[in-house]
């Protein structure tokens, strides 16, 4: 998959997504990187960590959160986007729902459009990534916690973003999927998604892990934001293990580590038992 100027081997290993929210009220990181001098000292520390993506997010998702204005969420992002461009040669991806904002990211030099409603919230979303012929990310949302048969329905919501993206004209090969941990899902239902990974390869696309530092690891280990690295890290194991391409976190140095070891421990041992033949 290639998205901006770079090649992603989406089969073999797992990339990492760093997390920039430009927002005064994330629930993680809130308020920490809300001007662009701050988004860029964060950006540089994610880049010198081996952070593959930079994801800018303008406006919270959170439980609970306030919805902003188009104008003011395209106020927060786009100059951040501009000097991210200007400043790294890394992937931006830009967080958002919206089909005006994420106009102006993709006029701003964005490079992939992360959609937590998986082009369902707003018609003119997919026509606008096939437009610009970016890659996407398509999560799976619902306003309700309401399944009789969990990941059946999950993967059957998918397809339908699937099938939004085919009309639109967006090759499958610009797809990645997310299941969606923490949205539209009890606490039991995102250990089961994350538990059942493998079955989302059935759909044909890469896979996108966003487990970070959220509430289904504080309500595990009943601990606060915080304190949820640990758990966010055996997450990341899971997904390497279960075959996901891409992890969306905040603690980019300790989730490449993590990454490196499951690889090492998943396919080190055929690769030194191949060169001693």
């Amino acid at each position: 998959m290639k998205i901006g100027n770079r090649e992603f081997d989406v089969r073999n290993h797992t990339y990492v997504m760093g997390i920039l929210n430009v927002t005064p009220d994330s629930f993680s990181d809130g308020g920490k990187y809300h001007t662009i001098d701050t988004a860029l000292r964060r950006a540089e520390e994610m880049a010198a960590q081996g952070a593959d993506i930079l994801d800018v997010g303008g406006e919270s998702t959170r439980p609970g959160h306030r919805k902003i204005s188009e104008a003011e969420e395209t106020e927060r992002i786009v100059p951040v986007i501009r000097s991210l461009k200007e400043h790294f040669d890394l992937p931006v991806s830009v967080d958002t729902y919206k089909t005006a904002v994420a106009r102006e990211a993709l006029r701003a030099g964005a490079d992939l459009i992360n959609d937590i409603w998986g082009l369902k919230y707003e018609e003119g979303m997919a026509g606008l990534i096939a437009a610009y012929q970016v890659p996407c990310c398509l999560m799976h949302n619902r306003r309700e916690a309401l399944y009789h048969n969990f990941m059946e329905e999950l993967k059957e919501d998918l397809r339908e973003s699937l099938e939004l993206a085919k009309r639109a004209g967006i090759p499958r090969e610009a797809v990645i999927l997310d299941p969606g941990v923490g949205f539209g899902k009890t606490y039991e239902h995102n250990l089961e998604v994350i538990h059942s990974l493998e079955q989302l390869q059935e759909l044909g696309c890469p896979v996108l892990l966003g487990t970070s530092r959220k509430s289904v690891i504080g309500l595990a280990l009943d601990l606060p934001v915080e304190e949820r690295l640990e758990g966010t890290l055996v997450t990341t194991v899971y997904g390497v293990l279960k075959g996901c391409a891409f992890v969306r976190v905040h603690d980019v140095k300790e989730n490449v580590r993590a990454i490196r070891m499951a690889e090492a421990i998943r396919d080190g041992w055929r690769q030194q038992k191949t060169e001693r033949r």
